[in-house]
């Protein structure tokens, strides 16, 4: 069987840490694979505290770590704090021999104070993004993605996205029918579409700085309904084109016409949450020409589409009573 190591350690958030051993330390025998031979790790034997006030003990320590065939870290204990000598060198050693390295949410730290994540793109919980690319400037940090499997590394969003990160291990190893079984008894879906982007908190907010280019952003978020151009932005803040898109560009990292977009996107979501108006008049409220762009730019924003987004987060939009395809012996939902 081959060994998958979790790591466990002192002030550990469960969820993360338990969607590991319910995928890989359940026995399966009725899938007629040969299953996982899981192995909870820690850099002490003393007993570790858990968030929500219990304790547990770990049987191994970092040595049998180094030596699985799969290591995951599903988070650490302190984003801002320094990961172990101990445990980098453990986690190198694992890397050096051969093994699957994977991160949950903040466990991408780790990866990156041992060095595993330099020069490679890694996902993170969205919250974590800009500090870890601070912290590890190597590191290509993607903000928007579920997890990210760049071969013997494999990196994952926050909390729920290290279950699609898992089965998504399941269907490397096993393959979609494997993975499809697990992933229903689990109750989950066996792939989901989108990435984090969708859960990012982001709205249309004031801009609180003053300046020129302030002064233009505030005149966008007051008329995103108008046609707005890159010279009527730059005639409200009083600049040439080309200084105005220079000056923008420093300020928000991105161009004016990209950042008006993606502000007509945020200003859709509350009408996409919580009512059933049509896209084709959520597009025109916000801003855009036509519901076929809407559409362009909230993918590209959001990394999935207005109808699937409305599914996921609109309560009134959701059919009550259908019947969920979970398999044999399905019910209604």
């Amino acid at each position: 069987m081959p060994t998958i190591a979790v790591l466990a350690f002192d002030g550990m958030a469960p969820f993360e840490f338990g969607c590991v051993v319910e995928i890989f330390g359940l026995p399966r025998p009725e899938l007629h694979v040969p299953w996982y031979d899981l192995k909870v790790c820690a850099e002490t034997t003393e007993p570790l505290r858990v968030v929500g006030g219990f304790t547990m003990r770990a049987a191994h320590g970092l040595d049998v770590l180094a030596s699985a065939d799969t290591v995951i870290v599903p988070g650490v204990p302190d984003v801002r704090g320094q990961v172990s000598e101990d445990l980098v060198r453990a986690l190198r050693a694992a890397h050096e021999r051969g093994a699957r390295m994977v991160s949950i949410c903040s466990g991408a730290f780790a990866l990156a104070a041992a060095g595993l994540l330099d020069g490679r793109e890694a996902a993170t919980h969205w919250k974590y993004a800009d500090l870890l690319q601070r912290r590890f400037p190597a590191v290509s940090v993607n903000a928007s993605v579920l997890y990210v499997d760049d071969g013997d590394v494999l990196t994952s969003a926050g909390s729920a996205a290290g279950l699609d990160l898992l089965i998504h291990l399941v269907r490397a190893d096993h393959g979609p029918g494997v993975a499809n079984t697990v992933a229903r008894r689990l109750v989950i879906a066996p792939h989901r579409e989108g990435g984090q982007a969708q859960f990012v908190e982001s709205a249309v907010t004031p801009v609180e700085d003053d300046g020129p280019v302030a002064r233009a952003m505030e005149w966008a978020l007051a008329n995103l309904t108008e046609p707005i151009s890159v010279g009527g932005l730059a005639r409200v803040a009083r600049m040439s084109e080309r200084s105005f898109i220079r000056h923008f560009r420093r300020r928000t990292g991105t161009s004016p016409l990209r950042w008006v977009n993606f502000q007509r996107v945020s200003a859709s979501l509350p009408m996409l949450e919580s009512t059933t108006v049509p896209v084709e008049e959520i597009a025109a409220a916000v801003g855009f020409d036509s519901p076929v762009t809407f559409r362009h730019h909230f993918s590209r924003a959001m990394r999935t589409s207005p109808s699937a987004y409305r599914r996921a987060f609109n309560g009134s939009s959701r059919a009550q009573g259908r019947v969920v395809a979970l398999g044999p012996g399905s019910r209604t939902a």
